[in-house]
């Protein structure tokens, strides 16, 4: 009596496995395309570039936690950071469905923000300092920016900040 055929079941699951992209070549695939060399990264996950090299050579399986930072760093989700890869299933099932995602872009310009808000409130002589203050960190953002959205986004405070210095000069004339 012959038992079910499993052959096909077997070469299929097979097939798959064999489609899937080791993590590790999906991490040096989305660093290279910011530009970022393998020293980048790992000062970015505060690790050593000999770890960020044996992550990336699959020599090493990132931990749960160093997904979850590379998924932040790549602005993506941790699932869909090792979705299609070879990254163990059982790892991947206790990963978050969401990571904060927040740069220091993102920071400084809601810091941002909220200062230009309260310009007005301020007197000239305290508000030129300021302003003053906010172009120079400001170009210093632009001058570290890695993507285009992010020096987009500093551009337009820039922009912000000139106009906020025309009307400081239009108040105190």
């Amino acid at each position: 009596m012959d038992g079910p055929d499993i052959s096909g079941d077997h070469a299929s699951r097979r097939t798959r496995r064999e489609t899937r992209e080791p993590i590790g070549r999906r991490v040096s695939r989305l660093r290279t395309d910011r530009g970022w060399t393998q020293q980048d990264l790992a000062d970015r996950l505060a690790m050593s570039r000999t770890a960020v090299s044996h992550l990336e050579a699959d020599m090493a399986q990132p931990s749960e936690r160093t997904v979850l930072l590379l998924a932040g760093l790549f602005q993506m989700e941790p699932p869909e950071l090792v979705e299609g890869t070879l990254y163990p299933v059982s790892k991947a099932e206790r990963l978050p469905a969401v990571v904060a995602r927040y740069t220091e872009v993102d920071l400084q310009l809601r810091l941002f923000d909220g200062e230009l808000a309260i310009l007005e409130l301020v007197g000239c002589h305290a508000g030129q300092e300021i302003v003053s203050a906010w172009r120079s960190r400001l170009l210093g953002l632009l001058d570290a920016a890695q993507s285009e959205r992010d020096r987009i986004r500093i551009r337009a405070a820039l922009l912000a900040v000139r106009e906020a210095a025309d009307r400081l000069h239009d108040r105190a004339t």
